[in-house]
């Protein structure tokens, strides 16, 4: 993935709710392959064996290039669409649903179906938390030990997190600074050095924040 930003799961997790004395539990997990997908979607299949339906859909890639949508066995159209098109509305990247309903004796339609797999999804996602992951780039400034202190305290009260400080024959501090700002933040660290800094640029790191729902 190397998108400048994209959302997906918080974490993995599961939901329950109950519409017309049928239970629809909500399996949620972050994948990063469609082997990955299948798996989970075979490990909730293989735990509720004896559950009516285990419906699913997931969306991988960086324009989720592959969506994937199960009804197993509902009719048609009725359940994994209605999940695919949550994940979707929401913009979801390499996320894997499933869900497991337990029949209650209430049918519910095909309009009630899609309702219920969507709102499943829905609440599901609210409960458990969507995330915002933005690529960052570890800028290494290497810099006389003089420079530390100003450097430090600058670079503790902006937008760019600190990730290690090394002291070696001179101060290596590893800045995550987004992508997109690499250029800028070298310019701001010349700037208040006097162009006493160097700079190598490293790995790439992707770093999470929360989205409310």
């Amino acid at each position: 993935m190397t998108l400048s930003h994209y959302y997906t799961v918080k974490e993995n997790g599961f939901h329950e709710i109950i519409i017309q004395k049928s239970r629809f539990i909500t399996y949620i997990s972050r994948i990063s392959s469609e082997t990955e997908a299948q798996d989970f979607i075979a490990q909730i299949k293989k735990k509720h064996h004896d559950a009516n339906h285990n419906c699913s859909a997931y969306v991988i890639g960086e324009q989720n290039q592959i969506q994937k949508a199960s009804d197993d066995g509902e009719p048609s159209g009725t359940a994994g669409v209605p999940m695919l098109e949550v994940l979707k509305k929401r913009d979801l990247r390499d996320t894997v649903v499933v869900v497991t309903r337990y029949f209650g004796g209430i049918k519910l339609g095909g309009g009630g179906l899609i309702r219920a797999y969507g709102s499943s999804v829905s609440e599901a996602l609210n409960a458990i938390g969507v995330v915002e992951r933005i690529q960052h780039q570890v800028v290494e400034v290497h810099i006389d030990y003089t420079w530390l202190g100003k450097i430090e305290n600058e670079l503790r009260s902006s937008i760019h997190p600190i990730d290690q400080i090394h002291y070696l024959d001179q101060v290596q501090v590893d800045v995550l600074v987004k992508t997109a700002d690499v250029p800028t933040f070298i310019e701001w660290m010349t700037d208040l050095t006097n162009a006493q800094a160097h700079f190598q640029e490293g790995a790439f790191r992707y770093l999470e924040r929360d989205i409310l729902s």
